[in-house]
């Protein structure tokens, strides 16, 4: 195996590691590591421990200083909406406060994206929308909830890539990995409510009839349920 391939392979997880160390506050802000010390630490080669180093560096994490280091940085100047970041701070200490932050940008973009949806997608796209929601229902109330979160992340990946506003249609990487993440750390209910697919549905219905309004209120419906189960410390 050539060095390519084996950083390639093996600098993830050491890099999710030395971040969420900083995270929980195992490597303090300001303090400093040498690439042999996370050499010895992981028992990796120094080709790994650079990847890992740059890869923090890319996202604000770490400062990297010529005889000292990598310097640990403050999480508040880390690249914020990295997805990388994000999947880091649902399996930190930050979780709680993390999706709050992330379902308060979900509450300001995705009821103005389903309005935009409404408005601005095609036929054939408005079409899909009814058909999303109707599957949604079907695996949900099923258990089938592998299936179900597929489709969800589908479903509004859709909504803000055929928004008509191309800020939107960029954050929908993030709203995947936002949905993505409240499943992998088990922060989603066991079934979905009844609520969450009636209020699917409804933003289907009217993206299909093209009513922005109707649109934009069910899914602050949706994203607002969320909110109130994070802050009720509810799954």
């Amino acid at each position: 195996m050539n060095n390519s391939t084996e950083s390639s392979l093996m600098h993830l997880p050491v890099t999710d590691s030395l971040a969420i160390a900083i995270l929980n506050g195992d490597w303090t802000p300001g303090s400093s590591k040498t690439l042999e010390a996370i050499q010895e630490e992981f028992g990796i080669s120094r080709t790994v421990a650079r990847e890992a180093a740059r890869s923090l560096e890319a996202v604000n994490a770490v400062a990297i200083r010529r005889r000292v280091g990598l310097i640990a940085q403050s999480p508040d100047q880390w690249s914020a909406l990295s997805p990388q970041v994000i999947q880091w701070k649902l399996r930190s200490d930050h979780r709680a406060q993390e999706l709050l932050s992330l379902t308060e940008l979900r509450l300001a973009i995705e009821p103005a994206a389903a309005d935009g949806a409404a408005r601005h997608a095609s036929i054939d796209v408005k079409a899909k929308f009814p058909v999303l929601a109707m599957e949604l229902r079907k695996h949900g109330e099923s258990g089938d909830l592998e299936t179900f979160h597929k489709l969800d992340i589908q479903f509004h990946s859709l909504l803000l890539r055929n928004s008509g506003n191309e800020i939107f249609a960029a954050l929908a990487d993030i709203v995947a990995v936002i949905l993505r993440g409240r499943v992998e750390i088990d922060m989603y209910p066991r079934r979905p409510e009844a609520s969450a697919l009636d209020a699917h549905e409804a933003v289907a219905e009217a993206i299909w009839k093209g009513d922005g309004q109707a649109a934009r209120q069910a899914m602050h419906d949706i994203v607002d349920e969320v909110e109130t189960a994070i802050t009720g410390g509810t799954q």
